[in-house]
């Protein structure tokens, strides 16, 4: 079970503030695509999981994780979920993208004898859903790890700190006068939904 607090920054303007303040405790950043899948029927998203292919690029070695996520909870800003993931060759990946029943082929996953076992996927596999892009700053701040989005969905974009602990990430945006809000719905939902949470 995964648990994180999850904090959406209002605007572009208080990102980039907040990365500045931050830039003393930088460690790396990471260049996300996010691509989702389902069954024809959508069997798994209306189950609350979810299929993503996860592509890290814009460095020395790019590589790809698939992930089941399922059950989520999120509530006040606090995530629960849980997450199954594991490497995937890229090359297979992006082949899987371009034709979603090459994930079928993946024999040695666990995760996707899980998907067929717990899902029932059969002959008919996989719609490729679409998904986004995510641009995260990771930092190490006072002991933790804060992760901070900007997250391009296509049709706008959000900004979102994820972090392991509440109060300390909270205590300084209130110092620094950021605006923020615990986020209420998953950046998964929001790319569903085809709108940015107001």
């Amino acid at each position: 079970m995964e648990v994180e607090v999850k904090l959406r920054l209002p605007d572009s303007t208080s990102h980039q503030k907040l990365t500045q303040l931050l830039s003393p405790f930088h460690t790396k950043t990471l260049l996300q695509e996010n691509i989702f899948f389902d069954t024809p029927t959508s069997h798994i998203s209306s189950t609350r999981s979810a299929l993503r292919l996860r592509f890290y690029t814009g460095h020395s070695s790019p590589h790809c994780v698939l992930s089941l996520k399922s059950e989520p909870h999120l509530s006040a800003g606090i995530a629960r979920i849980e997450e199954d993931e594991e490497p995937i060759d890229p090359t297979v990946a992006r082949a899987a993208v371009a034709e979603p029943w090459r994930l079928l082929s993946l024999s040695s996953s666990r995760i996707m004898k899980r998907v067929k076992e717990e899902f029932g996927v059969g002959e008919n596999g996989f719609d490729c859903l679409g998904g986004f892009r995510n641009v995260r700053n990771v930092f190490d701040w006072k002991g933790l790890k804060l992760e901070v989005d900007e997250t391009d969905y296509g049709f706008g974009t959000s900004y979102e700190i994820e972090c392991e602990a509440k109060g300390m990430i909270e205590e300084f945006l209130n110092a620094n006068g950021i605006g923020y809000s615990y986020s209420e719905v998953s950046k998964f939902a929001v790319f569903r939904s085809g709108m940015l949470p107001q």
